[in-house]
């Protein structure tokens, strides 16, 4: 009993773990907290990543079948169990051939529909820039004619003076006529 007792009294050892209490996880986020803390207290210890797994494929028809079942009479009753076993695997494998060339179809589709969208937003992008770099050239003519009418006017502006005041409220006529839009609606008439 002596020896039983001086059994529990060691003193624990220097460096041991430390019994870690249990705690039990009520929602699915508490228990990915657990997870990631526990990832988390060595942070140098690889974390253990689970590879992909690998899709079911069917196994290969034989390439030379043995037992060939005839049509004839005397065939044992187990005999049609066999039959439908092959015959639940050719349905399987029939199945995954289905859906494997659904899968590559379906692929191929989306791959045609981003090759599409990609030329037509190319089509868009060449379009706007065509459009905003006919702007910018307006915009630019339309400075050096206005350069040069009041280069003009400078040197007309010594022999006339009535001349290019007449001249500016005609331009500024123009540009009030061009900045001004139909309305598209008319408010108040029914």
């Amino acid at each position: 009993m002596a020896a039983h007792a001086e059994k529990n009294n060691k003193a624990p050892k220097v460096g041991a773990k430390e019994g870690q209490p249990l705690i039990i996880a009520k929602s699915a986020a508490e228990e990915q907290r657990l997870k990631l803390e526990r990832l988390m207290r060595n942070p140098e210890k690889p974390a253990p990543i689970p590879d992909r797994q690998k899709e079911w494929n069917p196994r290969a028809p034989p390439e030379f079948v043995r037992d060939v079942m005839g049509s004839s009479a005397g065939a044992g009753s187990g005999e049609f169990h066999v039959y439908r076993h092959l015959r639940r695997r050719e349905y399987q494998r029939q199945d995954f051939l289905d859906k494997l060339s659904e899968k590559q179809k379906k692929e191929q589709e989306y791959l045609d529909k981003v090759e599409q969208n990609k030329l037509e937003a190319e089509e868009r992008t060449t379009r706007r820039r065509r459009k905003r770099d006919k702007l910018k050239q307006k915009k630019l003519i339309a400075k050096k004619a206005k350069l040069e009418a009041k280069n003009k006017k400078d040197g007309d502006a010594e022999h006339s003076s009535a001349s290019s005041e007449e001249e500016e409220e005609e331009e500024e006529e123009r540009e009030a006529d061009d900045d001004a839009e139909a309305p598209s609606f008319i408010m108040g008439r029914k």
